[in-house]
């Protein structure tokens, strides 16, 4: 079984590289928007908020440290939440490049993907006729045929190089490879009890949002990982209440934010991050569920505190 807990962790990813400015007019793109829509998440209840960065001009995702600073440290300065940033980036991304805000700014906590996949987000485009910016359609339209790169070298990469700054790793799992490939890397001492696992359904190419899945996905990481591990999902799309349910009802944490989903129910699109973050958490308390603070996450999952942060 997970780590035992009386209080549910909600994370949430507030932009990412999965949807385009095209998509949602909601949608953080500047620093200025990034760090409001953290910090609205964090009012509505979120303990931990996970951040990639965009460009400003036209809503590239960017794996500049420079653009993260210009977030990262109004968030810090007005709020406990923790800040957790990727190294996921974008799959066009190479992964030195996706590294740099992790090794340069030395947070909390940082997200680690746990290996290689197809990584399909050209579905998404019928639905769009009219794109604000040029590079969104053949982004989109390219991922056929592009692979998003996690090899173990580039796993321990990212792991060796954050190892002296005591950053831990929001672990994201696509599939149940990805479970025991994380348990090898547990083994090579690389990273180190409580794990944070994090499963993902309903993403093309990896593991689907059934329940079956979700089952299968908790049993599997409880027979590897037993106590030394916490369980979180995200559900990618429509899935994302539903699985982040599923999850809570299972003695797990949850993950929320419109870099999963721009929606917050059928054809209504969430005009916020804490619109997500206050629907899930309403969910979790209806059933009886605690939410965790920012330092009742910091207490769970061992982190070593925003004083100790390099921005």
């Amino acid at each position: 079984m997970a780590a035992a807990q009386k209080k549910v962790i909600i994370t949430c990813a507030v932009t990412g590289a999965i949807h385009t400015p095209t998509m949602s007019p909601h949608l953080p793109v500047t620093p200025e928007e990034i760090a409001e829509g953290a910090l609205g998440a964090a009012q509505a209840g979120a303990a931990i908020v996970h951040l990639h960065a965009r460009m400003p001009a036209d809503g590239r995702p960017t794996q500049d440290p420079e653009v993260f600073r210009r977030f990262a440290p109004k968030i810090k300065a007005a709020s406990d939440v923790v800040i957790n940033l990727t190294t996921g980036g974008a799959p066009t991304m190479s992964v030195e490049e996706r590294l740099q805000p992790a090794l340069q700014l030395q947070p909390e906590v940082a997200s680690l993907n746990m290996g290689s996949m197809n990584f399909g987000l050209y579905e998404m485009m019928a639905r769009y006729k009219d794109w604000k910016h040029d590079w969104e359609k053949p982004y989109l339209a390219g991922s056929d045929e592009r692979i998003f790169r996690n090899t173990f070298r580039d796993i321990a990469y990212i792991l060796e190089s954050c190892s002296g700054n005591d950053t831990r790793f929001e672990i994201e799992c696509y599939d149940i490879g990805h479970l025991y490939t994380a348990a090898h890397f547990l083994d090579r001492g690389l990273v180190k009890p409580p794990l944070l696992i994090q499963s993902v359904f309903g993403i093309r190419g990896g593991i689907g949002p059934h329940p079956e899945d979700v089952l299968h996905m908790k049993r599997t990481a409880d027979r590897l990982f037993g106590e030394s591990y916490y369980w979180s999902v995200l559900g990618a799309g429509r899935n994302q209440m539903y699985v982040a349910t599923m999850s809570a009802v299972m003695g797990g944490n949850v993950r929320v934010g419109l870099e999963d989903s721009l929606w917050l129910g059928k054809g209504q699109l969430a005009r916020s991050n804490a619109e997500q973050v206050a629907k899930i958490r309403r969910i979790l308390e209806e059933l009886g569920l605690e939410i965790a603070t920012p330092d009742e996450a910091r207490q769970m999952l061992g982190l070593k505190g925003k004083a100790h942060v390099a921005f």
